[in-house]
């Protein structure tokens, strides 16, 4: 049975990385300051996949992201996957240059199935990671594109089955209500949709503590929890996370495990 995953999401704006809370972002440091809060060459024993999502307002430059994306994943090795911004395969080509194994895919999934399909061809499935956020309108789930800010004609059940069916490796699903709130995930939509989903799902948005993350890995539909929580969980809370579930006889990898993978 495969080990499931616990994964850290970073979400970077303009030259800062954020904290965001429904999408609202908000700035908390630079690189510098990442890299003396988190070090990350160090917290990569703690946690199976580092996501870093570009979310910049601005144009989203990617040779300025593919440059952070290789200065942040330096002596960091385990898997990063990376998405924000990604047109064309030439930008995709950039960012797995930089250090990412993996690339991440949202407004592209509905404005470019093309572009999904040849980068799939080229890179494999297993390096694709189809991103949907979703947001709860008068008792429907309602998908939106671009950081958040384009609601598109798909609700979310049929959306899910339109993504599988590109041949995406995984999905990265996001609650916008959850996002940033540390309530939760949102186990009510997960529900309603785990049997549409036959390939890995990472759910994101809500978690704020140990208890959360555990929460999600228990439920048999999700392989991975991820977190962009950068206060709660900076400090030991993660390395503790591990051994909190793992003392719980849960299926994630131990501290060696992880620490031979980044070998």
């Amino acid at each position: 049975m495969l080990r499931k995953r616990i994964i850290f999401t970073l979400i970077y704006s303009d030259g800062f990385f954020t904290q965001s809370r429904n999408f609202r972002l908000q700035k908390v440091g630079d690189l510098g300051w990442l890299e003396k809060h988190y070090q990350f060459q160090r917290i990569s024993f703690s946690i199976d996949e580092l996501i870093i999502l570009n979310a910049s307002k601005n144009a989203k430059a990617t040779t300025d992201f593919a440059s952070v994306v290789s200065q942040l994943t330096t002596n960091v090795f385990i898997p990063v996957a990376v998405g924000g911004g990604i047109r064309t395969a030439e930008d995709a080509a950039l960012l797995f240059k930089n250090g990412a194994d993996k690339i991440v895919l949202n407004s592209a999934l509905a404005n470019n199935p093309r572009l999904v399909k040849i980068l799939i061809e080229h890179y494999g499935a297993q390096s694709v990671i189809a991103s949907i956020d979703y947001k709860h309108h008068d008792g429907i789930n309602e998908v939106f594109i671009l950081d958040g800010t384009e609601k598109i004609d798909y609700l979310l059940n049929d959306y899910i089955q339109y993504v599988a069916d590109l041949g995406v490796g995984e999905i990265y699903l996001n609650s916008i209500d959850q996002d940033g709130t540390g309530f939760g995930y949102d186990f009510y939509t997960i529900n309603d949709i785990k049997n549409l989903i036959n390939i890995p799902l990472i759910i994101a948005g809500g978690a704020g503590n140990v208890r959360h993350l555990q929460q999600g890995l228990q439920t048999e539909a999700i392989h991975a929890v991820a977190t962009a929580n950068l206060f709660n969980f900076l400090g030991d809370s993660l390395p503790n996370a591990r051994k909190i579930m793992l003392d719980a006889g849960m299926n994630v990898a131990t501290t060696n495990e992880v620490s031979k993978w980044n070998l």
